[in-house]
């Protein structure tokens, strides 16, 4: 096996699953299995099946026995990196669900030891924990689902999104719970879970502040970067166009702010330039130093 993958290792990667795999594991074990709620993803399937089979097979092992095998399946596409990355998250998370079960003094058979029987509690707090972990491992390369490296494995062949196809294998799943418990309750507050999670990883991964890019379409780009320049104290891009209708040479000035400086940087391209064009776009990351 080509080992260069170990060069590119990074043990603050590292250290950060470990910390994601155990958030995961008490949003989970402390949140959502007490009162019978469902994680998303091969976490739901394995929480729905540990209920199912005897206490022997427990929810760690089919966190482990469901999401290896699918890491090991998007090896090729995924990469050697991320799926060693991955397999540590779930084997950290598996193992963190496994004390707190298991082994430390704390009673997680019949209620939340933070939330009783409170199904909203619950659900949104198992959500949001279960989702910072999720998001974490993610951020730092790794994943905690597998059902997501086959959703970029098999969404493209079946001509739907990644998004689409985790979706609608969440559908399925909970309506498979309210099918096997009999009950439509506890599947509809897994809903709630499931949306919880999802957005928390979202600000997780894209961050809770998002920048945002401004192009600038103009006549006057020397004037409006060099004030742009000044007011905020950093660097613009500009590049050359023409005008599709009427043919004129223009220039588009790439500049990004935060959302609070949207407004300065407008009234300022606006009072240099009042025709100039300007779109505003969302950016999760900047990763560039000014220039």
């Amino acid at each position: 096996m080509n080992m260069k993958w170990m060069k590119n290792m990074k043990w603050t990667n590292v250290l950060m699953l470990t910390a994601a795999g155990i958030i995961n594991a008490v949003g989970v074990t402390i949140f959502l299995s007490p009162v019978r709620l469902y994680d998303s993803g091969i976490s739901g399937t394995s929480m729905l099946l540990a209920q199912m089979t005897p206490e022997s097979l427990s929810l760690s092992i089919f966190l482990i026995l469901l999401n290896v095998p699918l890491f090991l399946y998007g090896l090729k596409k995924q990469g050697t990196l991320f799926t060693v990355y991955a397999i540590y998250s779930v084997l950290i998370y598996s193992c963190a669900a496994w004390l707190i079960t298991d082994v430390l003094p704390v009673d997680v058979s019949v209620a939340s030891p933070l939330a009783g029987t409170d199904l909203l509690l619950c659900a949104l707090f198992g959500g949001l924990i279960s989702g910072t972990g999720s998001g974490l491992a993610i951020r730092y390369g790794g994943a905690m689902d597998g059902i997501e490296v086959m959703a970029v494995i098999f969404a493209k062949r079946l001509g739907i999104t990644v998004g689409t196809f985790v979706m609608v294998y969440n559908v399925i799943l909970y309506i498979l719970c309210g099918i096997v418990i009999d009950s439509w309750i506890l599947p509809l507050y897994s809903i709630v879970t499931y949306m919880a999670a999802l957005k928390t990883v979202d600000f997780i991964v894209d961050g809770l502040d998002r920048a945002k890019s401004a192009m600038i379409i103009t006549t006057k780009p020397d004037e409006i970067s060099k004030e742009l320049s000044a007011a905020f104290e950093t660097g613009s891009t500009k590049i050359s166009a023409v005008g599709g209708y009427s043919n004129a040479e223009k220039t588009i000035i790439y500049f990004v702010v935060n959302r609070f400086q949207v407004t300065r940087m407008k009234d300022i391209v606006r009072e240099i330039d009042p025709k100039a064009y300007i779109t505003i776009s969302e950016v999760a990351d900047v990763f560039a130093n000014n220039q």
